[in-house]
């Protein structure tokens, strides 16, 4: 009898008391230009500067945060959690620092980008058309309410952004418990 893998959309609890609320930041350490849209691509990146992340609200410093444009920054703790569960080659930790902190900061970028939405579970979703005068978007996915992922189309990914809505960060049940375990803070997990 096999079970079916669960996962979950990985998000920024807002509701945690006197919690920060960090800022994506257009230049890096040396004063370059950085594209803050890169982190959601699927794709190793390579870059010589250290991404620079604001605090547009200072509070308690979480483990995991996302900025305004949902890039996830994260904590040393939360590139421990991935390294003990040998998931390095899913995810790449790019150096950041964070406005305010002399702890490392990473930005996680995730390696995947799996076409695994399972439009008949998700509560709405709707696809860009020719209509919106958007080409570039043009049969991906213009919103998508109550997400879920269709466990057969993920395989062995245990993080991976979804194809056509990358705003969401699935997570698999074994990655979610794993960081409920370490007490990893600012996380919510969502059941995809």
């Amino acid at each position: 009898m096999s079970t079916q893998n669960r996962y979950f959309d990985l998000s920024d609890d807002m509701r945690v008391p006197g919690r920060w609320v960090l800022s994506q930041l257009d230049v890096d350490d040396r004063g370059q230009q950085m594209d803050p849209w890169q982190f959601d691509q699927g794709k190793a990146l390579h870059l010589e500067g250290v991404q620079l992340i604001g605090v547009c609200h200072p509070g308690i410093a979480l483990d995991f945060s996302l900025t305004e444009l949902a890039t996830p920054v994260v904590s040393s703790r939360v590139v421990s959690v991935f390294e003990r569960l040998a998931l390095l080659d899913e995810v790449q930790f790019i150096p950041a620092r964070v406005e305010g902190q002399s702890q490392p900061y990473f930005i996680l970028n995730t390696l995947r980008i799996l076409r695994c939405i399972d439009d008949a579970r998700c509560e709405e979703v709707r696809y860009w058309r020719p209509e919106d005068e958007r080409p570039d978007k043009l049969g991906k996915y213009q919103n998508v309410v109550g997400l879920k992922v269709d466990p057969a189309r993920v395989g062995s990914a245990n993080i991976f952004r979804t194809w056509g809505w990358t705003v969401a960060l699935i997570v698999s049940e074994r990655i979610k418990l794993a960081m409920e375990a370490e007490g990893i803070t600012g996380t919510r997990f969502i059941e995809a």
